[in-house]
Parts: structure tokens; sequence; C-alpha cells
């Protein structure tokens, strides 16, 4: 039995309002392609294409410059206004940028956060501001050193049949207690790409990318995520199946009517 989750009817008739949280790694990496995916929307047809916020309160280091889309000329600027600017000049958007991390007082009204954080604090932070706003779309970007993952859910205060999201699959992602403090900075990107692999950033960030391509391409999406392990050269996808939901841990609210039929909404 297939099952599809159906882009709202809205984001087919607007801009879709964006925030992308994390500016680094990933961020960096997916940013470009995000701005390529608005130009492709608007050339298609869409009204509006991409409407983008991006949060990172970091600055450049000489150790992101080769590891993440930054050049030694960034060093000492802040990553959210560099990248969002260079992006405005080069593909015409009038995207914005926010150099603070997201608080306890946020709250998000968009369609769509994109999470490229590396913490689980962060995590927890982004989907209390959804919770607290609109709700939306939550694509959860992470990765440890050669593997990772992309989950696209949905986050809702309403009990209503939805996506999943990253901390419905996975709670301990969302529980800062877990997080691991790593208080020795690299002292060189030598040293850095002994902790992670040069490539993983930008895998994941395709794997979003390409989500995000289908979901606006087709309307449709049959997987809603994806597991990348570059040791073994596997990449699994995660499926709109609330049986594979079920393997999580995760019970969703789902009309028994809907399941019985192949390719419903979900």
């Amino acid at each position: 039995m297939t099952f599809e989750h159906r882009i709202p009817a809205e984001m087919t008739a607007r801009a879709w309002e964006v925030l992308v949280v994390g500016a680094g790694g990933t961020g960096s990496a997916l940013l470009p392609s995000l701005a390529r995916l608005h130009h492709a929307m608007i050339e298609l047809g869409h009204p509006g294409g991409i409407h983008c916020t991006v949060f990172d309160d970091d600055i450049v280091s000489k150790t992101n410059v080769g590891r993440q889309g930054f050049y030694p000329v960034d060093v000492g600027q802040y990553k959210a206004p560099l990248i969002v600017n260079r992006l405005n000049n080069l593909m015409g958007t009038r995207w914005e940028a926010r150099t603070r991390r997201i608080g306890e007082g946020d709250r998000f009204a968009c369609d769509m956060v994109i999470g490229c954080v590396d913490t689980r604090a962060a995590r927890k932070a982004i989907v209390g501001a959804m919770r607290r706003g609109t709700g939306g779309y939550y694509l959860d970007c992470g990765n440890e050193a050669h593997a990772g993952q992309v989950i696209l859910g949905q986050v809702s205060r309403r009990r209503v049949p939805r996506l999943p999201h990253v901390g419905d699959l996975y709670p301990q992602l969302l529980d800062p207690k877990k997080d691991k403090v790593d208080t020795a900075p690299s002292c060189s990107m030598a040293d850095a790409l002994q902790k992670q692999s040069l490539v993983i950033n930008m895998a994941i960030a395709v794997q979003a990318y390409n989500l995000l391509w289908t979901l606006f391409r087709t309307g449709t999406l049959q997987y809603c995520g994806a597991f990348v392990n570059l040791s073994t050269g596997r990449t699994s996808p995660l499926l709109v199946d609330p049986a594979t939901w079920a393997r999580f841990g995760y019970k969703p609210i789902v009309p028994k009517a809907r399941v019985r039929r192949p390719c419903q909404s979900i």
C-alpha cells in the first residue's frame, strides 16, 4: 500500500515563508540550493517562490573556510548576513538575516522551518517557537561525523493527521540534557576534518534539496526523509507510512477510512 503526503493548497498560491536556522556546515551548503529552487519555482510559474529569513549568531572562523560555504576574505564576519547578502546580489532575492539564536520568546509564523543545527537544545527551541506560533513544516537536517538524517515533519498544536517531525520519531534529539559539550575548538581545518567528513554536510543538504524540489514539483511526497551513511555508501528513505512511523514508537492520528485506501494524504 502506498501513502502520499500532499502539500497544503495555500502554498501553491503564494510565496513560501521559510526560516533557516543555522548557516554553518549544512546551512551554508543548502542555502544556495534554496535560492536555485526559488528561481526554478518562479520560472515554472509559482506566484512568489521562496522568501527566506536566516538565523545564525556565529562568525566565520578560519576553520570554517573549506569546510563550509565561506572564503578566506569572509573570516570575522557574521555568517547569516554574509551568505544572505551574497545570494541577494547574485539571485535578485530579498532574503533577510538575523544575527541571533532562537529563544523562548520567539513565535514562528511561517510555512516551513529548516533546522541546520548541531544541538538538541536548538532543536527544542525551534519546535517550541513553532508551537507558540502557527506551526507548519519542520525540515530537520542533522548529522554526525559520517552519517545523518533529513526528516520533514509538521508541527501543530492541534491533534490532526500530520507528518511526524524529528522530535516525534527521535524524542532524544530534543533533549538538551543529552547534548555533548565539546569545549576544545579545532585549531585547523585538518584538525576539524579528523572529527567530521568533508562531504557529510553537502550530502545532507542534497537530500533536503531533493525533498523540497519533489514537494514543489509534484505537490506530493511518498517519502518524508532520508538517512545517509557515507561510511557504507547507503541512503535509505523514510516512507510516508504509519506502519513505518510506528516502528519508531510514534502513533499517528490517521482516520481508518483513509488508511485502507492507497495514495491518501496524511
